[in-house]
Formats: structure tokens, C-alpha cells, sequence
């Protein structure tokens, strides 16, 4: 039923709870995790004016290596096959762009359960992807036990 399974972490608690379902569901289908990283291109120049968008840039892709690089250990403990990416983007293009080119058969992201005005305001990276894509997503809110 899945056989690629991406997972969009930023490092965050809600995406370490999405991690931990996606590596679940990967042990019972002997599916590959996708673990993306997206280096946001667009809010970079608008974040940190000042400061250098090389260094920057650089600076987010070895957090990126990082965090998809956790994932790439939780895996291996639980024998699950892990890709690791790290691109560059808007998060949700670059998701959504990502999921197609890959051919990933389910997408697990974690969200920060926004409500009311606040959710309005500031929008969700994850529901922006679940409006855009075909692909069947499960959203993830909380801490992974």
C-alpha cells in the first residue's frame, strides 16, 4: 500500500511526532522514509536582511543536515530505509514538487495546531500542502510518545 513515505522536518516537536508515525507505518509496509528538509528561499532574504545569503543559506543547509540526518539514525535503529534531501524553495512548493517527482504514495507532517486568528494570520506550511496535493497526507499535532 506504501511504499514511500515522505516526511517534511524542520526539527520541530510536531515534525519529530510526524517522524515518529512515518517510521511506524514504514516498519509495517517495509516502506522508505523520504525525510526533506526545505531551505526557504523566499523568507531568507526577507528574515535576515542584513546578513549574508550565501552564509545564511549555508548556515540552513547544515541544519538541514542535521535534522534530516536524526531521521536517518531513527530509522536505521528501527530497520527502516531512510533517503535523506535537502532543497530549496517555498516549504510547500517544494513539498508538493518533491512528492510528485518521487512518487511518495503518502506524505506524514507534523503541524503546530494553530487556532483561531492566529491560524488565519499566519497560515500552515502543512495545510497549504494537503489543498495542493493528491497525494494522501496525515497530519500530525503533538509530541510523538
Amino acid at each position: 500500500m506504501y511504499d514511500r513515505i515522505l516526511v517534511p522536518t524542520d526539527g520541530s516537536d510536531p515534525a519529530s511526532a510526524a517522524t515518529g508515525h512515518a517510521l511506524t507505518i514504514a516498519e509495517r509496509f517495509d516502506a522508505t522514509v523520504h525525510a526533506l528538509y526545505v531551505v526557504d528561499t523566499e523568507g531568507i532574504a526577507h528574515e535576515a536582511p542584513g546578513l549574508s545569503l550565501d552564509s545564511l543559506r549555508e548556515t540552513l543547509r547544515a541544519e538541514g543536515e542535521a535534522t534530516t540526518g536524526v531521521v536517518a539514525e531513527e530509522g536505521a535503529e528501527r530497520g527502516v530505509d531512510v533517503t535523506t534531501a535537502i532543497v530549496e524553495g517555498l516549504a510547500e512548493d517544494a513539498i508538493v514538487e518533491y512528492a510528485d517527482e518521487k512518487g511518495i504514495d503518502l506524505i506524514v507532517m507534523g503541524t503546530h495546531g494553530r487556532r483561531g486568528m492566529d491560524r488565519y494570520l499566519v497560515g500552515s506550511v502543512t495545510e497549504r500542502v494537503v489543498r495542493r496535493t493528491d497525494v494522501p497526507t496525515l497530519v500530525v499535532r503533538g509530541a510523538w510518545d
